[in-house]
């Protein structure tokens, strides 16, 4: 049975549709993760406490609750755990992304949630897993891909590493693996009609992700020190460089190709192209190369070679990323009434993803869900 949205949420389209997820309120990988479906025409119901509906009264819309519906109960009153229990009860999925034994001691664990909705596919979202020494420690991003021997990969020579802050661990290692194992989960649901606990660590996956280092470091083209690395901002081909204005643009020739085109660009002529691996002769020439990038402006060196094999880009900030013709072009951002959004992701040739629209205000929709609850035939109700 299909709740039907309420009018103000419009019509649910995507290949998702149909799919029922009930998010329990928390931050960073979940609510991405729970935003990913809602693009995809899942029907996400947020579960929140009255006290945070209460505080979010007057502040700006979350984003990532775009495309779903927030409803404030009282988990720890009777008519609360009842509610919820009706929720799980008509869903397919929950996500949940507290640390491991809270859930549990909410009377929402995996095994009494197994016991009333058996077919129901439970996604937890932790740093570092269910299990494990470091189990039940607090963390966040910088330290999942810090213990995984990933954070060292962005070290520069005698500097310390750097690395996008949530972006690698938290979304990238968290919520993309969590959102992969619940759909190849709710496939199998199909057939056995049972669900199952989907485990997503942000440990896990950012190890996953680095499946391509680890063959590089078996054939012994990436090495951990950075001066003989060209990923680690050793060579003179794959860095970023500060030109004129104080903006930077970035080089990624690391085929023998291309490597030829951005000496050419560059008026190199003099350099050996095939002595590019030659990490001996990085520094000087690294040096020179970012003397001569120093000389013109980002824009300069933009219409010399954006858009050739040189593989080249400027560095962008999200403003001036925005207003780039390839990122408008392929309508990367939109605009939700004055505010910069990020576009639904992958794009689909039949099935569209939800048009973005204002996230939903914590607790925004409970007297609505309630009501449709309380009328809706064929919804599950408790005794």
């Amino acid at each position: 049975m299909t709740l039907p949205p309420s009018s103000s949420d419009g019509p649910r389209t995507g290949p998702l549709h149909g799919l029922r997820v009930i998010e329990f309120a928390g931050i960073g990988p979940g609510p991405f993760a729970g935003m990913m479906l809602a693009d995809m025409g899942a029907d996400v119901i947020v579960i929140d406490r009255p006290a945070d509906a209460r505080r979010a009264q007057g502040r700006p819309r979350p984003a990532m609750n775009r495309g779903k519906r927030a409803i404030a109960v009282d988990l720890k009153s009777e008519e609360g755990q009842a509610t919820v229990w009706q929720l799980l009860e008509s869903a397919d999925a929950l996500l949940e992304g507290f640390r491991p034994g809270v859930m549990e001691r909410l009377g929402f664990g995996p095994e009494a949630v197994a016991a009333r909705a058996p077919r129901l596919v439970y996604g937890r979202v932790t740093g570092w897993g269910q299990d494990g020494p470091l189990a039940h420690a607090a963390g966040h991003d910088i330290n999942y891909v810090a213990l995984t021997g990933v954070l060292h990969t962005s070290a520069r020579m005698g500097q310390a590493p750097v690395i996008p802050p949530t972006m690698v661990g938290d979304m990238g290692g968290g919520a993309m693996f969590l959102l992969f194992g619940m759909l190849c989960a709710l496939m199998e649901a199909r057939q056995s009609g049972r669900g199952q606990v989907v485990d997503a660590a942000m440990v896990d996956g950012v190890t996953a992700m680095s499946a391509l280092i680890h063959q590089l470091r078996g054939n012994g083209t990436w090495v951990d020190q950075p001066q003989a690395n060209f990923f680690s901002n050793s060579s003179p081909f794959y860095e970023v460089f500060e030109c004129s204005d104080g903006r930077f643009v970035t080089f990624g020739a690391i085929e023998p190709q291309f490597y030829a085109t951005l000496l050419e660009k560059l008026g190199l002529s003099d350099v050996p192209a095939q002595a590019q691996y030659d990490s001996a002769q990085w520094p000087a020439l690294k040096a020179r190369v970012a003397a001569l990038v120093k000389t013109q402006p980002q824009a300069h060196w933009q219409a010399l070679m954006e858009g050739s094999d040189a593989c080249f880009a400027p560095v962008l900030d999200f403003a001036q990323a925005a207003q780039h013709p390839h990122n408008q072009a392929r309508g990367l951002f939109v605009d939700v009434q004055g505010e910069q959004h990020v576009a639904p992701a992958p794009r689909l040739s039949r099935s569209q993803a939800r048009q973005p629209a204002p996230g939903a205000q914590s607790g925004e929709h409970t007297e609505a869900v309630l009501a449709q609850m309380a009328r809706a035939p064929g919804w599950p109700q408790t005794s």
